[in-house]
């Protein structure tokens, strides 16, 4: 209940703030459990992606976000789910949570880099979206928010307003190759990863980066190491696949995750 009487205080500010337009909205199943993967670059991207869905979106979100007073009342209001860094039972229990919620036939919310980017670009994702997504055979859309550094610079908590934002849903991504079991086989999750983050890549033009943007950070379903630590290992220890699908942009880093 507080999550729609959220909604519809804040968007008839937002729509007077900021002029929002959304494109692929097609993309997003009108019922039935799916999973929205965006890149994410600002606070604003939890409130700017739910505003032009008429569905409820539950995000995975950081633990620090709900030990500040001045978020923690958002999230829990909105019934956002904590993900703690250290692993182990609390972010099992928020993994738990996750798929609760897609097993309910709802919208979960991830962002695949796992916590914002500090300069704009896109970084390296994350597997446990892919994890989730395989593992309770859910449509998995990629989303890109353009506009939304303009809006609040990276590194700042002022926003801009009257700036325009474009909220971009793309297809849903084809997994049926990766059959039964994708979940624990270590090359399809990395697969499906980067197979998003290309996709993301393409929607909201971004310079793309083959590294994680914070190693160690908290984040939005992604960086577990009781989930997926040991499948990123088993894969990275490989040597990292480049993005499929299309070539890397030029200015790509190949540098070791930090």
């Amino acid at each position: 209940m507080a999550y729609w009487v959220l909604k519809g205080l804040l968007s008839p500010i937002f729509l007077l703030l900021w002029r929002i337009k959304v494109e692929g909205r097609e993309h997003v199943p009108a019922k039935g459990p799916v999973i929205l993967a965006p890149n994410h670059t600002t606070f604003l991207d939890s409130m700017f992606m739910p505003l032009v869905l008429r569905r409820r979106v539950t995000f995975v979100a950081k633990a620090e976000y709900f030990q500040s007073w001045k978020t923690a009342w958002f999230f829990r209001a909105v019934g956002q789910i904590p993900m703690r860094r250290e692993g182990g039972n609390a972010s099992e229990r928020a993994l738990a949570a996750a798929r609760d919620v897609l097993a309910e036939g709802k919208v979960l919310g991830i962002y695949p880099e796992g916590t914002r980017s500090p300069d704009g670009r896109l970084y390296r994702g994350h597997t446990g979206v892919a994890r989730l997504a395989l593992g309770c055979g859910v449509p998995l859309v990629p989303v890109a928010l353009v506009g939304t550094t303009a809006v609040q610079h990276p590194g700042s908590n002022l926003p801009h307003p009257f700036k325009k934002v474009t909220v971009r849903f793309g297809k849903p991504l084809d997994l049926s190759r990766f059959g039964e079991g994708g979940d624990a086989d270590p090359m399809a999750l990395r697969a499906v990863t980067d197979e998003l983050m290309f996709e993301i890549r393409s929607l909201s033009g971004q310079e793309y980066v083959d590294r994680y943007s914070k190693r160690h950070g908290v984040v939005g379903g992604a960086e577990v190491s009781a989930v997926h630590a040991g499948s990123e290992a088993a894969t990275n220890g490989g040597g990292r696949p480049p993005l499929p699908m299309g070539p890397q942009p030029a200015a790509a880093s190949t540098e070791p995750a930090a």
